[in-house]
């Protein structure tokens, strides 16, 4: 069993930036991979990024440029920092662990409860 947590959402302007952070519990050895996901009003969840345990990162092409994942030295907490944010980005955002084989990303069963990021003027 695989526990994690977001943080680091909230209230942002067009153009603003916030590191959104997915701290993981239990049984951590099992990550292969963590991918950031996100649900916008009447939308899909959609994968946003994903980081390989071998540190190599996938981006939807909407995040390409504008959003970085990584992790901490400790492999446990895993951010997502995004800049140049845009209405558009506005979501609950969501990490879940999960498998990455080169550039695709499969979703795992462990997933935390989100955090809500809006972005407006």
């Amino acid at each position: 069993q695989v526990q994690l947590v977001e943080s680091g959402g909230g209230l942002v302007q067009p153009g603003g930036s916030l590191r959104l952070s997915c701290a993981a519990s239990g049984d951590i050895s099992s990550i292969n991979a963590m991918g950031w996901y996100r649900q916008g009003p009447g939308k899909q969840r959609e994968l946003v990024a994903a980081l390989g345990s071998d540190g190599t990162t996938t981006y939807a092409d909407s995040a390409k440029g504008r959003f970085t994942v990584f992790r901490d030295n400790t492999g446990n907490t895993v951010y997502l920092q995004m800049n140049s944010l845009k209405p558009e980005d506005t979501a609950v955002y969501y990490c879940n662990s999960g498998v990455k084989i080169g550039t695709l990303y499969t979703e795992g069963d462990f997933w935390g409860l989100g955090t809500q990021v809006t972005v407006s003027s």
